[in-house]
């Protein structure tokens, strides 16, 4: 068969795209108005948008404190292209490391309280080379079963076997731990804060069982750092950050950049330094990148109300919801989802809550399994209380059309 005949089912046929898990095929989903993906942006100040003129209410990003918009942080980016021009133009391995990198290692590391931190390119890229670095081929990778892709795609490239156990159950996870080899290395990787649900790891559980066991403990903190633990993170939120062997985490949530870092042990460092394929082999962050992040940092420490009132904004919304009778979860961070159940249905309330002047996210299979579709909601330090009051107007009017939720 031609290698490209997938493509073209995939784009024509609503069957064919249901057999792969989706709930129908994009051209279909154009063609009824209900598809809600790779919708291209006018402009954005943060906690709005424009898109085709009309300027709607963002609560579908990760800017959790706003920092996008900061001054001092578009200064630093700006200040850093004239200084170093856009692209480094070569690896962190060879001619790509600047001295401001190795500055935002060192402040990165110092703020979580861990020995030494890398700087990749990208948060994917993070999780790719760390976990294929670290993970030989007798080792053993444990994970939860809801791990972002990257980890997924990250435990794949790896050599070992991969485990994985049920959600937040840490008895699950103490079964696979004793069904492994005695002289395996094991590690333990868990999302700090899980992308879609908004729940956190019960690492309080998670450490000691860990260490019952001889196995290493990751953290992808992603969405936690800026969030929890006064920014600090997750480990920091349940006081833990002496046990967790390495804190994954992003510049393109809370920090108002691109890229990512790992932060651990001075040994654990180097050796991802020189054996994680996708840090030798890429580009390294541009200067522009580097400096928006080390901003962004050092408003994170200045400014901690910012924290807070994530927290306070998200509180207030998840409050509004419940009482509109929608399911949010178990969410207890500033991703607050919205549990619809059925992929059409997800898609029919997005379409609607988008008419009304608010944009959000939609999450459907395979992304998430079956009849567990939800728009993702999450919130800003910056959201005005005249933006929420506005959004939950809008949820409120949408729950009683019984044409829209049935």
């Amino acid at each position: 068969m031609d290698l490209f005949e997938k493509c073209r089912r995939f784009k024509e046929d609503p069957g064919f795209a249901q057999a792969l898990g989706f709930p129908t095929n994009p051209s279909t989903a154009k063609a009824m108005g209900l598809y809600p993906f790779f919708i291209p942006l006018n402009g954005t100040e943060g906690t709005t948008v424009t898109v085709g003129g009309r300027q709607l209410i963002m609560i579908g990003s990760n800017n959790y404190l706003g920092l996008t918009t900061h001054p001092k942080v578009r200064e630093a980016s700006v200040e850093a292209i004239r200084e170093f021009g856009t692209s480094c133009t070569g690896s962190r391995f060879l001619n790509g490391t600047l001295v401001m990198h190795q500055e935002l290692e060192h402040k990165l590391a110092s703020f979580l309280g861990k020995e030494r931190a890398i700087v990749f390119s990208t948060g994917y890229q993070v999780n790719l080379g760390t976990i294929s670095a670290l993970v030989g081929r007798n080792d053993v990778i444990i994970c939860d079963k809801e791990d972002h892709a990257s980890i997924v795609d990250g435990s794949r490239l790896a050599l070992g076997r991969v485990v994985r156990f049920r959600h937040n159950e840490v008895e699950d996870l103490e079964r696979a731990l004793k069904a492994c080899p005695a002289d395996a290395g094991k590690l333990v990787i868990v999302d700090g804060v899980f992308s879609m649900g908004g729940e956190l790891s019960p690492l309080p559980d998670i450490v000691p069982v860990c260490k019952e066991h001889g196995a290493r403990l990751m953290v992808d903190d992603a969405h936690g750092i800026g969030v929890t633990g006064a920014g600090r993170g997750t480990a920091a939120h349940f006081g833990v950050s002496e046990d967790v062997d390495l804190i994954m985490g992003t510049f393109s949530k809370s920090l108002a950049s691109v890229g990512g870092f790992v932060a651990g042990s001075d040994a654990a460092i180097d050796w991802i330094q020189h054996f994680a394929r996708s840090l030798m082999f890429s580009a390294s962050l541009p200067p522009p990148n580097v400096a928006a992040a080390l901003a962004a940092l050092e408003v994170l420490e200045q400014e901690p109300e910012r924290v807070d009132r994530v927290n306070e904004v998200a509180e207030r919304m998840r409050v509004r919801y419940r009482e509109m009778g929608y399911d949010v979860g178990a969410s207890e961070t500033p991703i607050v989802p919205i549990f619809v159940g059925g992929a059409m249905e997800a898609m029919t309330l997005w379409k609607a809550v988008f008419e009304a002047g608010v944009y959000t996210n939609v999450a459907i299979p395979p992304a998430v399994p079956e009849g567990k579709s939800l728009l993702r909601t999450s919130y800003m330090a910056t959201h005005t209380d005249d933006q929420l009051v506005e959004v939950a107007e809008i949820f409120a009017s949408l729950r009683k059309d019984r044409s829209i939720l049935r």
